[in-house]
């Protein structure tokens, strides 16, 4: 629960300002891990979050409410370019934490190498103290392998499918705390056993003294000269979004953005941060999914929502294979079809499985700002990341259909509704075209891309905005490539990252 540290939505007139050491913008995975480890190293921190604070008991059972009440923009955020598809972010205490999968997964060894091969950053020290950090939050966020009685029968069918085909392929290591199979997952883990950060880190934070301010969209970030001295912005109403009283906070010793990929570019633009990286270098893994039907129920609410991944093809072609369980309603959604028909094909529903592939897309888009506040994110797939996403999508019917599904149902454009055994091979001539597909993007990257050299980067390996004194980015926007893999344990193994050496610079200062 929040404490008297925490201040929500304030009415015209009711203003607020305070002084800290350090302002942290966005409270999901990059801003709370670098605001808690501020925090255990003795500074003042006070969190400034856009979106409300919701307790487990608060959250909405339907994806209608979490779209509501828990997502950016009522989940509108689109890419703008040869297909529209939607974008994945949280604005509430958590941020995304809330409405993920929670999935644990490494920083990959070759992404250190890569990352110092092409942007001079990285390396094998970088990775020996990033993998330290990620067993400590790992032990503190209790992550764990989904446990037997939990995984439901679509997980148990995918590994069953993997197994066939000799791929190689586990039970996700999540950070859930005994988990109890619910299936509700995207729409935040009313049992609380989901190890969000407004569970675990942030209240952490509220205990040693520190502020969280939500409802509370930081406008600007605060100069005096080249260095950040604090934000400022206004209140806003977590229903209709009405504008309250203002907000200023003065960070006296710096200014940590981790506002999302989608939000953080934008923010340092409009205060005046100048680059030519800034924006630059998005990426994300496109996805889409593949329905199994099969001949016995399954029952895609019981059980993990994500409980089974394969990254067998992470390095060629580049894909992540998982499983999802969606609520009746998103399903709808996602089957061609209306009215009787959709009807129709909707009483299927508890035989289907859902299997997805995450595409490790190369294409670079570009973050701007856009109208009323939002983000426009220009994005097209070329014609090679085509080809791996059309590849996934076979994959993931092959996983299927070694899993003893009847038929796939495939939900792209051009192709039958529904391929038997012996069809999935009509997948590999399959449009390339991205508006043929219902896809999503997740694990989004990019906007404020590390790297040694100013002119091709917004920060450096430290997460400090170059040509700037006291501010920095720890968040997915600082990620230079696509990971392949899910991000959040990158993302926040960097934000502890950067924060020890906040620390470490205040110590060397004083010292001086």
């Amino acid at each position: 629960m929040p404490s008297r540290n925490h201040i929500a939505f304030q009415e015209r007139g009711e203003n607020v300002e305070l002084d800290v050491d350090y302002v942290v913008v966005g409270s999901g995975a990059g801003g709370a891990a670098a605001a808690v480890t501020l925090a255990r190293g003795g500074s003042s921190v006070l969190i400034a979050e856009a979106g409300p604070w919701r307790d487990p008991e608060d959250y909405p059972s339907s994806v209608y409410g979490t779209m509501r009440d828990m997502m950016d923009s009522w989940g509108a955020t689109f890419t703008r370019g040869r297909a529209f598809w939607p974008i994945v972010q949280a604005r509430l205490v958590g941020g995304t934490t809330v409405i993920n999968s929670a999935i644990c997964v490494r920083t990959p060894g070759d992404i250190f190498e890569q990352w110092k091969l092409e942007h001079g950053i990285g390396g094998d020290e970088m990775a020996r103290e990033i993998w330290e950090i990620q067993e400590a939050i790992e032990s503190d966020l209790h992550a764990s392998v989904v446990p037997e009685e939990s995984r439901g029968r679509h997980n148990i069918l995918a590994k069953k499918g993997g197994d066939g085909l000799g791929i190689d392929s586990h039970y996700m290591t999540r950070y859930v705390r005994d988990c109890e199979g619910r299936g509700q997952c995207l729409q935040g883990c009313r049992a609380g056993r989901k190890q969000s950060t407004n569970l675990n880190l942030i209240p952490e934070v509220l205990e040693r003294g520190g502020h969280v301010l939500s409802c509370a969209p930081v406008e600007k970030i605060v100069f005096e000269g080249a260095r950040a001295v604090g934000v400022s912005g206004r209140f806003s109403h977590p229903q209709n979004h009405a504008r309250g009283g203002s907000f200023r906070v003065r960070a006296r010793r710096g200014v940590v953005i981790a506002a999302s990929v989608t939000r953080s570019p934008n923010l340092l633009a409009a205060s005046g941060v100048e680059s030519k990286a800034l924006g630059e270098k998005f990426r994300a893994h496109p996805g889409a999914p593949i329905f199994g039907s099969y001949e016995d129920p399954v029952d895609m609410s019981r059980g993990a929502t994500q409980g089974w991944a394969s990254m067998a093809y992470r390095t060629e072609p580049g894909l992540k294979l998982e499983t999802l369980s969606l609520p009746l309603d998103m399903v709808a959604g996602r089957l061609p079809g209306a009215g009787a028909l959709l009807m129709e094909r909707l009483e299927e529903f508890r035989h289907l499985a859902i299997f997805v592939q995450a595409t490790r897309a190369e294409t670079a888009g570009r973050v701007r700002p856009g109208a009323l506040g939002r983000t426009n994110v220009r994005y097209t797939l070329d014609t090679k990341d085509m080809h791996r996403f059309r590849e996934g999508m076979y994959r993931v019917a092959q996983v299927h259909i070694e899993a003893g599904a009847r038929s796939v149902l495939p939900c792209i454009t051009g192709l039958p509704y529904r391929l038997g055994p012996d069809e999935i091979h009509l997948i590999n001539e399959g449009p390339l075209d991205p508006r043929a597909y219902v896809a999503i993007l997740s694990h989004l990257f990019g906007g404020c891309v590390m790297g040694a050299d100013p002119a091709r980067s917004v920060c450096d390996g430290n997460g400090r905005v170059h040509g700037r004194t006291g501010l920095y980015v720890a968040d997915g926007s600082v990620i230079p490539t696509n990971l392949g893999v899910n991000p959040q344990s990158t993302i926040m193994g960097l934000a502890v990252f950067f924060a020890q050496r906040m620390l470490d610079d205040e110590t060397s200062a004083n010292a001086a």
